[in-house]
C-alpha cells in the first residue's frame, strides 16, 4: 500500500490537477496544445536523450525483454486488429482500433510511474517501450494505413514516408541520439548534461498535466462495446500476455520484466487518437476509450504498483 501511496497516488494527483484546470477554465485549449507540444518536442526527448546516454551499453541488450513486451503489442493488436461482422471493416479503421488497444500511455505516463516505483535504474526499460510504442508500432500503424490510402500501394514509396516520418519524431530522434552517444564512452560536458538535465526534469508533471488537460476537453458519452473491448484489450489482456512471456518465456533481471508488465498495463496514449484526427477518421471511439482507461487504471495500475511492491527487484 505504501507503494500505491508513494509513486502511483502522486501521478494520478498531477492528471486530476490537470482535469481540475481546464474544468475550471485556468488552462484551455490552446494550453493543452502548447504543454503538449512541450513536452513532445523538448522536455521529453530531453530526458531520454540523457537517460540513454547514462547506460552501459554492455549490460543492457536483454532481447527478452523487447520479446515479451513486442509479444503483448502483437497479440493485443493482432487481436483488435482482425475484422468482425460489428466492427470496422477498413484497413485504415481496423490499424486505428488495433493501435488504441495496443498503445501504452509509455512517455508520458509510464516513465514517472517508473521513476516512482523503481528509480533511475529503470529509464533504459522504460524508454526502449517508448521507442517500441512510439516509433515501431505507430510506425507499423501508418505504414498499413498508408497502404489502405495509396490507389496503387507502392512497398518502396511507403516504407520512404514512413521513415522520414519516424525520423521527424523526436521521442524517437532523442534517445537514438543519446545510444550514439553512449556508443563513444564520452561523459556529457557539464553544462550539457546540466541543461538537458533542467529541461528533462520538466517533463513527467508537464506530461501529467497534459494528460488531464486532454481528458476534461474529451467527450464524456457512455462507452459502447467497442470502447470496452479496447479497454480491456489495453489494461487486461496486454499485461497478461506481457507477463506471462516475462516470466515464463524470456529471461530477464527481474527489474526490466517488471517494466515491460508495468509498461504494458497502462492505459491508452493519445496516438490512437492523434492519428485518427490526421486522417480524417471518426475518433469518438478512441477519445473516449482512451478516458475510460485511464480512470479504470486508477484501480488496475494501483493494484499492480501494490503487486509490484510485494516481490524482490534486484
Amino acid at each position: 500500500m505504501n507503494a500505491v501511496i508513494t509513486a502511483a497516488l502522486p501521478v494520478f494527483a498531477l492528471i486530476l490537477t490537470g482535469w481540475l484546470a481546464a474544468r475550471w477554465r485556468i488552462l484551455g485549449p490552446a494550453a493543452t496544445d502548447a504543454l503538449n507540444r512541450y513536452v513532445v518536442y523538448l522536455s521529453l526527448p530531453a530526458l531520454l536523450f540523457r537517460a540513454m546516454t547514462q547506460v552501459d551499453l554492455a549490460h543492457m541488450a536483454h532481447w527478452g525483454f523487447v520479446g515479451a513486451f513486442a509479444g503483448g503489442i502483437a497479440v493485443t493488436f493482432a487481436l483488435s486488429f482482425l475484422p468482425r461482422k460489428r466492427g470496422p471493416r477498413g484497413l485504415t479503421d481496423r490499424s486505428i482500433e488495433g493501435l488504441a488497444a495496443a498503445y501504452a500511455n509509455a512517455g508520458y505516463m509510464g516513465i514517472p510511474l517508473c521513476l516512482a516505483l523503481f528509480g533511475a535504474e529503470s529509464l533504459a526499460p522504460a524508454a526502449f517501450t517508448t521507442l517500441m510504442t512510439a516509433s515501431v508500432l505507430f510506425g507499423f500503424a501508418i505504414a498499413l494505413i498508408e497502404f489502405d490510402r495509396q490507389q496503387a500501394p507502392g512497398l518502396g514509396a511507403t516504407l520512404v514516408k514512413v521513415g522520414r516520418a519516424l525520423m521527424r519524431n523526436p521521442l524517437l530522434a532523442a534517445p537514438v541520439l543519446g545510444l550514439a552517444w553512449a556508443g563513444t564512452g564520452l561523459a556529457l560536458p557539464e553544462g550539457l548534461d546540466r541543461y538537458v538535465s533542467l529541461l528533462g526534469a520538466s517533463a513527467s508533471p508537464c506530461a501529467l498535466v497534459t494528460i488531464g488537460l486532454f481528458l476534461a476537453q474529451t467527450e464524456t458519452a457512455s462507452p459502447g462495446p467497442g470502447v470496452l473491448r479496447l479497454v480491456a484489450g489495453k489494461l487486461l489482456l496486454q499485461p497478461a500476455v506481457t507477463a506471462l512471456l516475462a516470466f515464463q518465456v524470456f529471461s530477464m533481471p527481474p527489474l526490466w520484466a517488471w517494466t515491460a508488465v508495468l509498461m504494458s498495463a497502462l492505459p491508452i496514449g493519445t496516438g490512437p487518437f492523434m492519428l485518427a484526427q490526421m486522417y480524417g477518421r471518426d475518433a469518438r471511439v478512441t477519445s473516449r476509450a482512451i478516458l475510460v482507461s485511464t480512470v479504470l487504471s486508477v484501480l488496475t495500475v494501483s493494484l499492480l504498483v501494490a503487486w509490484i511492491s510485494a516481490h524482490p527487484i534486484s
